[in-house]
This record gives structure tokens, sequence and C-alpha cells, in this order.
């Protein structure tokens, strides 16, 4: 920080707002989703309103993150505010599907510069002894906003307009720009950089290909053993070792890969890449299993996640408070043990007799394993690097997380629809062009394709009882995520954040007040 102090309250509602705004967004739409078809049609794209999002973030992410090391932290997030309120304005006029993707993709560019600095900022604004729990604060946004967002969803949708999912952003995005412009100050950048045009290039290539792999993969026209998909794979796999060699030879890297030398730092980005599967598996799927064993609609189970993350906001609390008491490795072994308990529970002891309580019990039980991560991660991750590599490091954990979200579903959904298929075969007299129809079995919750399908309700019963079993499969197949994780939690080592000691003087590491403290050791 320079001279002039920091307002710590102003920048930490300014963060929080920013955080919310770019939290919610990523569940508010879905609910919202089925109205916007209707009113702009589109049908047949609509799913790429949810991965331009998602992609524009994953490509962003890393970069800004380091040109926030590069050039302040405040400009890149006053930047993505920026980014993001304008995108949400546009979402708000979009006249049909294709301005709305695209205008999406621009609120994802702001959202890759959201959430990573946000955890960056809050790490050098305060003192060792306050970070464990500034940081459980705001871990639990993400589960909070992931309660609120489809009820809002469905409730602004219901009484005012689709196009106000979008346009809510707009005060928000303003209050928190006008307190973090004014409120937050820090000290200017002395030394010259150097921009790695080549990383970033080959960086963004690598990701993108990556990314429309897995979202076209396994889609109409893109089987996943075509020769487009396979491309779309290789070329990924060919940037990222040309983005290798290309880090490793420049003056100032995108990605510092020395810093993956560093076992902290690897098992926290590898534990947050498994943790993103494994959340992405319970959001999606238990929604659809409830929906199909207990008959709701999508808007009578918009609420039906509120279990877990209840159990998210808790522990994300708790994950920031024990920090300095207990070494990472202890805590985040903790919570994959509960995490394994909840899959497990998921996996062997649901099926379609279990009651609603008790889903809602296995649920908590995972959001408690789960919201850990949000907050001891960034801690562990932000305190095993050196302070100019903070704003790089917070950004690969959204980046890893995100990542690990996008495989999750796109592996989680081969298997699931693998199952499914081969669950349908079992059943007598059933057409077999409905094999390819119903692909893997979600379009059946909708009545208007049962009656579309012709299908009896005794027929319809049986369908669903197959995608219930289906879905119990898939976590099954979760149970390897937090066993993987907990591996890496043991390999975190015995290194822990420490309590602040009275200060010394020559003591360096910035404060929220102008004042200077010592940077955390590892031991």
């Amino acid at each position: 920080m320079d001279a002039q102090k920091s307002n710590s309250r102003m920048v930490v509602a300014g963060l929080l707002l920013g955080l919310f705004m770019a939290a919610l967004d990523q569940t508010i739409v879905s609910t919202a989703m089925a109205t916007i078809i209707k009113k702009l049609g589109g049908m047949e794209s609509f799913v790429w309103v949810y991965s331009a999002y998602m992609i524009a973030m994953v490509v962003s992410t890393p970069i800004l993150g380091k040109l926030s090391d590069m050039y302040g932290r405040k400009r890149f997030f006053l930047l993505g505010l920026f980014l993001f309120v304008v995108g949400s304005i546009l979402c708000g006029t979009a006249q049909n599907m294709d301005q709305l993707i695209i205008y999406r993709a621009i609120q994802g560019i702001g959202g890759g510069a959201l959430m990573p600095i946000v955890f960056t900022i809050i790490f050098d604004l305060f003192p060792i002894e306050k970070r464990g729990k500034m940081m459980g604060l705001f871990g639990a946004v993400f589960g909070i906003s992931s309660v609120f967002g489809p009820i809002m969803g469905g409730a602004i949708t219901d009484n005012m307009s689709w196009r106000w999912i979008f346009y809510i952003n707009v005060p928000i995005g303003i209050l928190a720009f006008l307190f973090i412009l004014r409120a937050y100050h820090e000290s200017k950048i002395t030394r010259k950089p150097s921009i790695d045009w080549a990383g970033a290039v080959l960086l963004t290539g690598a990701i993108l290909s990556l990314m429309f792999g897995l979202e076209l993969g396994g889609s109409d026209g893109w089987a996943w053993g075509s020769v487009k998909t396979i491309s779309l794979f290789v070329a990924s796999g060919v940037l990222l070792v040309l983005f290798l060699l290309a880090e490793r030879a420049a003056k100032d890297p995108i990605i510092r890969l020395s810093l993956f030398k560093k076992r902290l730092f690897t098992s926290s980005m590898m534990i947050s890449l498994l943790y993103g599967g494994i959340m992405i598996a319970g959001a999606t799927y238990i929604p659809i299993f409830i929906q199909g064993v207990f008959h709701k609609t999508a808007t009578q189970t918009s609420t039906v996640l509120i279990p877990m993350m209840l159990g998210v906001v808790l522990s994300s609390q708790v994950g920031g408070r024990v920090a300095g008491k207990f070494k990472y490795r202890d805590v985040m072994i903790v919570s994959g043990l509960i995490l394994l308990v909840g899959s497990l529970l998921l996996g062997f002891e649901m099926d379609t007799s279990t009651s609603r309580f008790l889903i809602g019990v296995y649920m908590v039980i995972i959001g408690l394993g789960m919201g850990v991560s949000f907050s001891l991660l960034n801690i562990s991750t932000l305190n095993s690097v050196e302070p100019q590599y903070k704003g790089s490091a917070s950004s690969l954990i959204t980046f890893f997380r995100t990542i690990g979200s996008a495989l999750g579903i796109t592996i989680f959904g081969t298997l699931q629809k693998h199952e499914f298929q081969a669950g349908i075969k079992e059943l007598p007299n059933l057409d077999p062009r409905l094999l390819a129809e119903i692909k893997g079995g979600q379009a059946l919750l909708d009545p208007v394709v049962q009656a579309k399908m012709g299908l009896s309700a005794e027929a319809v019963g049986a369908l669903l009882s197959k995608l219930a079993d289906s879905i119990i499969s898939i976590f099954q197949w979760s149970i390897i995520l937090p066993v993987i994780a907990l591996i890496f939690a043991i390999l975190m080592g015995r290194a822990r954040l420490e309590t602040a000691k009275p200060a010394q003087k020559g003591s360096s590491e910035p404060h929220g007040d102008g004042a200077s403290r010592p940077e955390p050791s590892l031991h």
C-alpha cells in the first residue's frame, strides 16, 4: 500500500459485492433459461449461454491474474467490474440467442478478473491473523450465491422479466466499482513489466481447443471418435507443450512453472481441480435425480441444492478460521474424508426409495467436505508463493477448479449416458428409435417430450427408474475423486499459516493500514 490508507470496510464491501455478482451469475441464469428460449428461440444452441461464459472465464483468468501482478490489482479488478456490467447490460438487450451468447462471453472475461483478484487483494490488505477469517467469509459467498441464484432467477423471471436477471448486476457492479475506486489504494509498480505475448497466445489457444473439444464432443456431428473432436484435443495438447516451452524461455512468464516445484502449491492446484469435478457432479445430477424420482418440475427443484450449499457456507467459514491453528494437510484430510463419506452415501445408500430428508442429509455432508476448499486452498496457495506472484497464483486456483468442473461434467456426462443407454436396453417392448432420441434421459423429465414420444405412464416410470440408476452410478464413480484428493492432501506436508507475531522493525509485508508485517513462514 502507499502512504494513503485504504478504507478496509469499504474495500471489503466492494469486493464482496463484486464476488457475489460474478458467482451469482453462474447459477441465476439456469432457472430462467426455459423462458429465455421461448422468447429468443435458439433451442439448438442454448447450452452455449453457459459455455461461452465458462470458456471466456477460463481463458481470461490466468492472463488477467498475471497482469494484476504486473500492473496492480486495483485497475484489473475495476476492469473486470466494468466488463461484467457492460456484458450484463448487453445480455439484457439481446434480441436473439447468438447475441446473448456473445454478450455472455464478455461477462465471462470480466468474471475472469473478479474472482481471483478478490482473494489476492484480501491477502494484501489484511494481516496474517485476520486472513483466515476473511477468506472464510469470501469463500462462503460461493455457497450463498449457489443457494440464492436459482431462487432469484425463478422469482425475477416470474414477476418481472428474464432480462432483469442481467440488469440486476448493474447497480451491484456500479456500487462495487465506486467502493474500490474510492477506498482501495495500493503502491505503484516501480519495475518495468515485460508482457509474455507468446505465452498468452499459446495458452489461450490451448484452453480454447480443450474447452471447445469438451463442449462439442458427443454432440450432433461431433462424436467423441470423430476427426474434428480428436483434432481439437490434439491441438490443445500441442499448444500446451509449446506454451510450456515458451514459459521456460520467457523473461516474465504468464505462469511461472517453478511454482509447481513447491509441493504445497501443486497439491492445492490438484485438490482444487478434483473438488471442482465433485461439486459439478452433485450440483448437476442431484436435481435431475430428484426431478425424476419425485416427479418435480425444474422450478420446483430450484431449491434442492440448499442443504449442500448450507454445508459449503458453514465449512468455508470453519476452514478459514482453523487455517492458523492446524496444518493445511490435516484440515484437507478431514475435508477429504467427509467428502468421501458423502460420496459413498450418495453412491451406495441412495436409491429411488430414499426419502428427500435423507438425501438432504447426504448433501449437507458433501457440502461440509467441499466448503473448506474455498477458503483454505486460497490461503495455502497464496501463502506458498512470493508476493509478486500472488495474483497469478490466486487465478490458478480458480482456473483449476473451473477446468475440473468442465472435465467432470464431460466425463460424468459420458458415463451417465452410457449407463442409461445400457439400462434401457434391458426394458422389454422398447422402440429402438428411442435410444437415439432420449440420449442421456434428461429429456424424459419434460412432460411435453413424454407426450410427444407417446410414452405410457408405465413406460415413463421404467425409463425414469433407469435414469435414477445411471445417476447413482455417477456418484459411485465420483468416489475416485476424493480418494485422489486425499493423496494430494497428504502431500501438502507440514505447512501451516503462522499466526502473526508482534511487529518487528524492518518487516516488509504490506498491511491494509500502510504498516508492514513479516511474510508468514512455512515449516
